[in-house]
């Protein structure tokens, strides 16, 4: 038969088998060229002679635009058009950075609905749902202010009702992972999400299906509009920390499981199953889906919890301060963009801060009651001496935080600087956003793999998705 897909050959299957003793049932086959004249003669022969004075003459100009045209068909259809794009929220790509104000997170603005609605929520690869405040029972203050940020409008309030292209999500759905709170399964599916970064610290309501507004640069082509479906919880009581104002308008969780954002755009074929988070030195940073890094970057792949791929989860062979490598068995840790700090296994922790403080050669001091146990003052800060901490994964990859500390004002007048670590009595760690500063966090979780690069934060779109430093900016 005729192939008429194919660019360059022509796939003739003769169905010749032959029945032998020794060789079984065989099938053969015979190739030929899209523009020969045996392909030429079977055109004529289904299509009639018209289509023969179509054919171009071997070699011509026209003949080599032909193949041309039809290898550019190929592999837009191998590749896929628009999963090969990178996705971003329609107000931009950046990442808000508010200090303690806001709990220490990363922030963008997101519309969600129809007429859209603007959302400031915090960025959490630690959790699944999108959540946002709506038809509030115990949500967060919402107007700017009560928050001593710069805010231009004061925060939102989702309500389904007035969204015309919002529906329930029903408890039979297959993302409803509450149903057996559920009386009836056309009812709509309750949620319920807790928090383990923050201490009693809850958002709950009910899961509705929405549209998601979101832009692309794709390959050589102008910037696009999109509507994603999306699957976001109506969060209408917030506990803890989330109502006390850490994350006032919502949670975008971005971690691996189905109902997440970067999950269901994939699911819907708009890109590939990655994103990435880019956190600059000055605190502001980038978020792209469909991100894939690029070939120079160093990753290491994610690890099963329980044999499952429930959380960015890697093993951390070994680490280092300064030029000290230390002794102990490597650790499991969770990368956690939620996560302002990182957290290490207690025995890790001891040893390795223990090691930072001998380097320091500085007196120690510590801030509120011990919970910033190793502080130095600025005078230590300008001898330039402060180690590095680098973590090392397989196949010798290393991750280097080159100034793992953070400075707070003193209240005797001068800058403390402290090591933004802490001990957790887990037995997995915890990468924060802190270690993630200057880098370009590639989550592949298509290919399940972590990458990583030096970053100032800063695309250009490339072929295929690809990304290159030091051009411009996503806004």
């Amino acid at each position: 038969m005729e192939c008429d897909r194919v660019a360059v050959l022509v796939v003739v299957v003769l169905l010749c088998c032959q029945f032998e003793a020794s060789a079984g049932l065989t099938f053969s086959s015979k190739l030929i060229h899209r523009f020969s004249d045996e392909a030429k003669s079977l055109s004529i022969s289904r299509k009639g002679n018209a289509s023969g004075d179509l054919w171009p003459e071997r070699n011509s100009f026209e003949y080599f635009q032909l193949l041309l045209g039809n290898d550019l068909k190929r592999q837009r259809m191998k590749l896929g058009s628009q999963k090969n794009q990178l996705l971003f929220p329609s107000q931009g790509s950046q990442a808000l950075f508010f200090g303690n104000e806001l709990d220490w997170l990363h922030y963008t603005w997101i519309d969600i609905g129809t007429p859209n609605v603007s959302f400031l929520v915090a960025l959490d690869a630690g959790s699944d749902l999108l959540w946002v405040p709506c038809d509030c029972i115990q949500c967060a203050p919402l107007s700017a202010s009560n928050y001593n940020i710069s805010l231009d409008r004061d925060l939102s309030e989702y309500s389904p009702s007035l969204s015309s292209t919002s529906r329930h999500l029903p408890c039979d759905h297959q993302l409803c992972e509450w149903s057996s709170n559920c009386k009836s399964p056309k009812d709509p599916c309750p949620y319920i999400f807790n928090y383990d970064d923050f201490e009693n610290t809850s958002s709950a309501g009910f899961l509705v299906e929405d549209i998601l507004h979101l832009a692309s640069v794709g390959d050589r082509t102008a910037r696009k509009m999109f509507q994603a479906p999306v699957v976001l919880g109506c969060g209408r009581k917030q506990s803890g920390s989330y109502f006390d104002g850490a994350a006032p308008d919502g949670v975008m969780g971005l971690g691996p499981g189905d109902i997440s954002v970067p999950s269901l755009l994939a699911k819907a074929g708009l890109i590939q199953n990655c994103f990435s988070l880019c956190f600059e030195e000055n605190d502001s940073g980038r978020i792209l889906f469909g991100d894939r890094g690029h070939a120079s970057q160093q990753s290491t792949p994610f690890l099963p919890i329980q044999g499952s791929y429930v959380a960015y989860c890697v093993g951390v062979e070994s680490y280092c301060v300064g030029n000290s490598c230390l002794k102990r068995s490597g650790f499991k840790a969770l990368v956690d963009s939620g996560s302002s700090f990182t957290y290490l296994p207690s025995e890790v922790y001891n040893e390795l801060v223990s090691e930072f403080d001998k380097q320091m050669n500085a007196q120690r001091f510590s801030l509120q009651e011990g919970l910033w146990d190793y502080c130095y003052n600025a005078s230590s800060r300008e001898l330039h001496n402060i180690p590095a901490i680098q973590l090392k994964f397989p196949r010798n990859q290393d991750f280097v935080v080159h100034d793992p500390t953070f400075s707070v004002s003193h209240h005797q007048g001068f800058t403390m600087y402290c090591l933004s670590l802490q001990p957790t009595d887990g037995s997995y760690g915890i990468i924060g956003q802190n270690f993630m500063t200057g880098y370009h966090m590639v989550f592949d979780i298509e290919n399940l793999k972590l990458g990583w690069s030096n970053s100032s934060c800063k695309y250009t779109v490339i072929l295929f998705g690809l990304i290159m430093e030091n051009s411009i900016s996503l806004f």
